[in-house]
């Protein structure tokens, strides 16, 4: 199996995780940082996860330190296994993973992680890849 498909199978494994804010457990809940980061580990990655931000105010910037600082490095092209940084709100940014015909993400709205079909409900603001 490829990388990108075990990505894809770890995300799909957490559908149905409940939310929760700062939550890098699935037994105990993810939010959408510990959402990708436990994806990401599904497939052998050991990156950094960042802690101490909230549900509104965050930063562009921040966000794509902690993937570049995670080993993932920013493409053009959208493919599955891909984490995509979109803006969900007014200075609310969000983490999601592309799967084929769809996203995983961890929506705060519903309490849990899920599978969405289409494209990025939220403009994308960057789309990042671990390894080549």
């Amino acid at each position: 199996m490829k990388r990108a498909e075990r990505i894809v199978a770890g995300a799909r494994a957490l559908v149905g995780v409940p939310f929760r804010l700062q939550g890098r457990d699935a037994d105990a809940g993810l939010d959408c940082v510990g959402l990708v980061a436990c994806a990401l580990a599904a497939a052998g990655h050991r990156g950094a996860v960042p802690g101490g931000y909230g549900l509104r105010g965050g930063d562009p910037v921040r966000f794509s330190g902690w993937l570049r600082s995670a080993g993932l490095r920013r493409v053009r092209i959208l493919k599955a296994g891909d984490v995509v940084l979109v803006r969900a709100g007014v200075a609310q940014f969000h983490v999601m993973l592309r799967v084929p015909r769809g996203f995983v993400h961890a929506h705060a709205g519903l309490r849990r992680v899920v599978e969405m079909p289409g494209e990025a409900l939220w403009p994308v603001v960057s789309v990042w890849r671990w390894g080549r």
